[in-house]
């Protein structure tokens, strides 16, 4: 483990050259890896850890769409894939990928599963975290572990074929075999993280619920939106405040602060953007940091994920859900965003 320092603060972080690829299959060369679920994390992390020479099997519900996605990437029904339980049985690990909804409803299928000596693998603290509410209590004399790849698990895959790795977290909630540790970095090398840096399973939920409903997603969409509806109101076309909007934003600017971080972005400016993004910085701060602090009040006292709990598990949620989702999808700006797409160079 080495320290780094992060803007003046000392954390523990794991790099692949401490920990390398031939340490992490020796690790858990006498364990099979068992993969359960193959809708957002599965894929990535169980193609990545086959493709790094890992024993690796999938467990999936047989007939549906995700079963024959497994097939189709290549998993052998009966011999790398095979239902939940049986799955869970043959696996050492048991990586524990379903949707948060979906653990607690097959919780009490998995828990059977964990002999003595096995670890169960989470990618999100919320089961255990919130346990008390979600019923996801492991058996004492098992592992529990964690590594949260910082991003969806089709960027985590899409990383690992151009060689490059997605930065993970990684957590330990409960120590059974004395090689939990040793165990949850192994497996966050075999899965393609980029650097592993240690969290806890409550700030990870936290830190992740947070950023899910602020800058990652919620608070993103809702201030796009706000620009490109006050362009709109003021005579801009469509065209010109969805460029203006999201299309410079993604395309140009956040693959250059990405790269090389904000300042730099303000110091390779006109003057007149630098000057203005100075000055405007201050009141879009004092404007949304309410916000989140509320969003975090919401998160750290269990009622957001309470009411992601009662919402999923109603019988109409997926319906729901693709209302909610088709209007945002038929909305003049995302309508606008899809023409701006097809326009681009690459796709003519």
């Amino acid at each position: 483990m080495a320290i780094m320092n992060f803007g003046g603060v000392d954390e523990n972080v794991v790099t692949r050259e401490e920990f390398p690829l031939e340490k992490a299959r020796e690790v858990l060369k006498d364990e099979t890896i068992a993969v359960i679920g193959y809708g957002v994390q599965g894929p990535g992390q169980s193609l990545n850890l086959r493709d790094n020479g890992f024993n690796v099997i999938v467990g999936q519900r047989k007939g549906g769409k995700t079963w024959d996605k497994a097939v189709a990437d290549g998993w052998v029904p009966g011999e790398t894939l095979f239902e939940i339980e049986e799955a869970a049985r043959r696996g050492t690990i048991i990586q524990y990928l379903l949707s948060d909804a979906a653990q607690i409803e097959v919780w009490q299928r998995i828990k059977p599963c964990l002999t003595a000596g096995k670890a169960l693998y989470f990618s999100h603290g919320f089961g255990i975290t919130y346990k008390e509410r979600t019923g996801i209590i492991p058996p004492a004399d098992v592992d529990v572990i964690l590594v949260a790849p910082k991003g969806s698990g089709t960027s985590l895959r899409r990383m690992f074929l151009q060689g490059r790795g997605l930065n993970s977290s990684y957590a330990i909630f409960q120590d059974a075999t004395g090689r939990a540790r040793e165990r949850v970095i192994a497996l966050g090398i075999g899965v393609g993280s980029g650097y592993l840096f240690e969290t806890t399973f409550k700030k990870e939920v936290y830190s992740d619920l947070t950023g899910e409903r602020g800058t990652l997603m919620g608070a993103i969409q809702g201030l796009l939106l706000a620009q490109y509806e006050t362009l709109r109101e003021n005579g801009h076309s469509p065209s010109e405040a969805f460029n203006e909007t999201v299309e410079e934003l993604t395309q140009s600017l956040m693959p250059l602060f990405a790269e090389n971080g904000m300042d730099w972005m303000y110091a390779n400016c006109s003057t007149t953007a630098q000057r203005g993004a100075l000055d405007w910085m201050g009141p879009f701060h004092d404007a949304t940091k309410p916000v989140f602090e509320k969003l975090y009040r919401e998160v750290a006292s269990g009622n957001e994920a309470q009411r992601s709990i009662d919402s999923n598990s109603k019988a109409d949620y997926r319906e729901n859900l693709e209302k909610e989702l088709a209007a945002l999808r038929e909305s003049e700006m995302w309508r606008a965003g899809a023409v701006v797409r097809k326009l681009r160079p690459e796709n003519n």
